[in-house]
């Protein structure tokens, strides 16, 4: 079984939703894909409301997500640990204990921008408008994620 874990800021906002595109793209018999965030602001919270709504658009059902924060155990929990921005990539790769760990570590975005290390900008503070744009970028690049492995 392939193991990928979706890493954010809170764990309300980009990585579940970026968890829950994933899961309806690949087989789940095959496949676990979890989220995290690196803060503990929003431990056991449902994601955002806008992230639940705009993954409702898309057919995507998010609202049963917990948010949890990243561990130095999700290195030898998951094969690939996929992170949102700059901030969340210097915050786990500060965890890692091994270059092992570190090879783990990928910014989502070099899916569809390769070494480029994009941000997947945080919708938070900004309007309804932003959670859309967030959609389809993880949408893209979690295309292309699963197509890696079909």
């Amino acid at each position: 079984m392939t193991k990928i874990l979706m890493v954010c800021l809170g764990n309300i906002c980009r990585s579940p939703l970026a968890e829950g595109i994933l899961k309806s793209k690949l087989p789940v018999n095959t496949f676990l894909i979890d989220s995290a965030g690196t803060a503990n602001y929003h431990v056991g919270n449902p994601p955002d409301r806008r992230s639940i709504a705009v993954g409702k658009k898309y057919g995507i059902d998010i609202s049963n997500l917990k948010g949890r924060q990243f561990s130095v155990n999700d290195f030898d929990a998951f094969d690939l640990i996929y992170v949102m921005d700059d901030s969340n990539y210097r915050n786990v790769i500060s965890m890692a204990r091994s270059e092992q760990d570190k090879s783990k570590v990928k910014f989502i975005l070099n899916e569809i921008y390769p070494n480029q290390n994009f941000d997947v900008p945080d919708p938070y503070y900004g309007g309804d408008h932003g959670f859309e744009d967030v959609f389809k970028m993880l949408d893209e690049a979690c295309t292309i994620i699963a197509k890696s492995f079909i």
